[in-house]
């Protein structure tokens, strides 16, 4: 077999299966694993895959989604999946925080529909916007400076105020996840500041997220994945995804 051929077999499995080992690899094309090792730096200079210790996984894209009003009308089926799943981790009389996030607008439309009896704390427009509907939802809004294109307040304006609360849960928007750089990425930098008070203030944190930022990247690092509890997402990720995010301790929920 050419070299050209067997790398274009290693990233049709990669396309496959999201991710690839080494030692599957050496047994599936009969090679040394050293000999496999060297297929994926060279694929890796390519720019076609990351390697990751065992094997490789897909390439990280940056989308550079910068505005809301990008995403917010993007897969409403799947952000509504999302917000069902949070709402189970929802409980009467809870202090919660919804940071800027379009998933989070699922969430203050749900709350509102089966009208459960919280306080809602949010620095999102369209969040507030969505609770403004009759409900037993109380809401409280987060003022600073404004950032448009993330439709909501960050900066130390909105963290002086978040740090005068303790909330129950809050559920934080997030760009990508690197599960093996533990780390959960945004894209304005007041975003990252902002997020951290949120998690500061919060005895539970969930991120709420699509499965597919598991392989996207964001501009800034705002928090390692170990200082959440855990993930709310739509389906169940690849299981080389869970058991990466096992060494976390993060419950998942799908």
């Amino acid at each position: 077999m050419f070299v050209e051929e067997r790398h274009n077999l290693i990233i049709s499995s990669l396309e496959k299966k999201g991710n690839i080992k080494v030692k599957e690899l050496s047994r599936e094309f009969g090679l040394t694993e050293d000999a496999i090792r060297k297929d994926l730096a060279v694929l890796e200079k390519k720019g076609l895959l990351k390697r990751v210790y065992g094997g490789a996984v897909k390439n990280r894209e940056n989308l550079h989604f910068f505005n809301v009003e990008q995403r917010k009308n993007q897969n409403i089926e799947i952000k509504q999946k999302i917000a069902e799943n949070a709402l189970s981790l929802i409980k009467e009389n809870d202090m919660i925080f919804l940071d800027i996030s379009t998933s989070n607008i699922e969430i203050a439309k749900l709350l509102v529909k089966k009208n459960i009896k919280v306080t809602v704390v949010t620095n999102m427009i369209e969040v507030m916007l969505q609770l403004t509907a009759p409900s037993n939802v109380n809401t409280i809004f987060i003022g600073g400076e404004f950032n448009e294109g993330k439709d909501g307040f960050t900066g130390s304006m909105a963290i002086s105020l978040i740090k005068n609360f303790k909330f129950d849960i809050s559920f934080l928007g997030v760009v990508g996840v690197d599960v093996y750089d533990n780390s959960a990425a945004t894209y304005v930098p007041d975003d990252v500041m902002t997020k951290r008070a949120v998690i500061e203030a919060s005895k539970k944190k969930y991120m709420v997220m699509e499965t597919k930022k598991f392989n996207v990247d964001g501009s800034f690092k705002y928090a390692p994945l170990d200082s959440f509890n855990g993930i709310v997402t739509e389906e169940k990720p690849s299981e080389e995804i869970i058991n990466q995010l096992k060494k976390y301790n993060l419950d998942l929920i799908f």
